[in-house]
């Protein structure tokens, strides 16, 4: 009896050691397998320049500009291949031109957006319709909207876009270089006072811009100041008003492709005209239409502008870089500083924007 209750014994501790191991195999086991990778998601939530939240894929690989300032800001982050579309209006660079066009940006056609499958349209809020933006999360194509309003915000823009569309280096320095250019002509113009200038959208009616639009920011940075001063973004004003204001420049854009050119002369001898100043005295400036364009390239129209209305502070740059050259050195030419790379207005106007 005494053999066989051991027996009986050793038999019951052996199965429960090897229960015991078991179970310690099995914990072990759930503490040392790694865990399967997770899938990463394929849509991002992000937030655009107007506060709204939209749903975007992670990679953005088709793009659709609806205004030409986003086309040029696309071409100078070098992201042009994935720009599958724009509309008719975009035209710089030259190679906008030949993108599959979605017609205009007030009315885009939807079927020809949808037909380039685009991972994303880029809009903005001072061009674009919000019935087109409406219209685009209906069929399921997100939409961004950009909405600068000054030139540091511009820049700002720039660096933010270029985030989003996975080219936050080469956002980063486009963004330093133009508020590098932006605090040298700062340094330049710091100590001269501002030309009082009129700043002529549209001749007939004659339409100006009002005092909180980017371009009215952007004379500031050159040197000048709108003689206009309303809350209108572009306010339609009268000859007589401006004869009382007595403008010392007016200042035109060159036309984009398609319009008709400006003819500064042409209208000095309208009735009325030849009264202001600035025509008796042929105080005109012509500038790129970059100036009406919130996109890099409007850093070169506003030092254009600059060099125009206030020639002696690049003169007298040139003058003390030479003084202060060593003598076996080469004097610099001048083209060592060539610049660097409500609204009831119509599409061909909001278009040269």
């Amino acid at each position: 009896m005494r053999r066989l209750t051991h027996l009986t014994l050793r038999r019951v501790a052996a199965a429960a050691a090897s229960v015991f191991l078991f179970c310690d195999a099995a914990i072990y086991g759930s503490q040392t397998t790694p865990s399967p990778l997770q899938t990463p998601p394929a849509y991002r939530q992000v937030t655009d320049e107007i506060g709204r939240t939209i749903r975007i894929p992670q990679s953005i690989h088709r793009i659709v500009s609806l205004a030409p300032n986003l086309t040029e800001t696309i071409y100078a982050l070098g992201l042009q291949d994935r720009l599958v579309g724009d509309t008719d209006y975009c035209d710089f660079p030259p190679e906008a031109q030949q993108k599959t066009k979605v017609g205009g940006a007030i009315n885009p056609s939807l079927e020809a957006i949808a037909a380039l499958r685009p991972d994303l349209v880029l809009v903005t809020k001072n061009l674009n319709r919000l019935e087109t933006v409406q219209a685009l999360a209906e069929i399921g194509i997100p939409s961004y909207a950009t909405d600068p309003q000054t030139v540091d915000a511009i820049i700002a823009s720039v660096a933010r876009l270029a985030n989003l569309l996975g080219a936050p280096e080469t956002g980063t320095v486009l963004a330093a270089d133009l508020e590098r250019q932006l605090s040298a002509l700062h340094d330049r113009l710091s100590s001269r006072p501002p030309r009082r200038v009129l700043f002529i959208v549209w001749t007939e009616p004659l339409i100006s811009i009002g005092k909180d639009t980017f371009i009215a920011d952007a004379l500031r940075h050159a040197g000048a100041v709108s003689v206009i001063d309303s809350s209108q973004n572009w306010p339609q004003i009268n000859l007589e008003e401006v004869v009382h204001l007595q403008p010392e420049f007016l200042i035109f854009a060159e036309p984009h492709a398609g319009a008709a050119p400006h003819a500064a002369d042409a209208f000095a001898g309208l009735p009325g005209w030849r009264l202001l100043n600035a025509v008796r005295n042929h105080r005109y400036v012509t500038i790129s239409d970059s100036i009406n364009r919130p996109a890099p390239r409007l850093m070169s129209a506003v030092e254009d502008l600059a060099r125009q209305l206030h020639p002696e502070a690049f003169t007298e740059k040139l003058q003390n870089d030479k003084d202060n050259a060593p003598a076996t050195s080469t004097p610099p030419h001048a083209s060592s500083f060539a610049p660097t790379g409500n609204d009831a207005i119509s599409e061909e106007q909001a278009c040269a924007r």
